[in-house]
């Protein structure tokens, strides 16, 4: 969701790419229904590992959540490195609407903080 959100609040001015610790090997579904929500389509997003990232230069790395800050590689071409503490919302527990619910929240947080930096 991250990803995603960057690139649409950035408007082109920025390309934002995300990766994981630990991939799923999936985008989880709930994700993609609530970036639907924001005209987003995730469907064909995939997961990739931050491995494939490391030797990369980036202006800006940010970390979501407190188990990828530490299993994070660091990134000793970034510019700048951030660590946004956001609940996973895969590990919600729940029905569906709650599941969602919370998948909805975090989506709004992270786009909250992309903005608030991006001003």
């Amino acid at each position: 969701m991250a990803e995603a959100l960057w690139n649409k609040l950035g408007k082109g001015e920025w390309q934002a790419v995300s990766a994981g610790s630990k991939p799923a090997g999936y985008v989880h579904p709930m994700a993609i229904e609530v970036m639907k929500d924001l005209g987003v389509d995730l469907s064909s997003a995939t997961s990739k590992h931050v491995e494939q990232f490391d030797k990369e230069n980036f202006d800006v790395v940010v970390t979501v959540c407190d188990n990828a800050k530490e299993a994070c590689p660091l990134f000793p071409n970034a510019k700048q490195t951030l660590h946004w503490p956001f609940e996973d919302p895969a590990d919600f527990d729940g029905d569906d609407t709650d599941r969602r619910a919370g998948f909805a929240r975090v989506r709004d947080e992270i786009a909250l903080k992309i903005k608030d930096h991006l001003r």
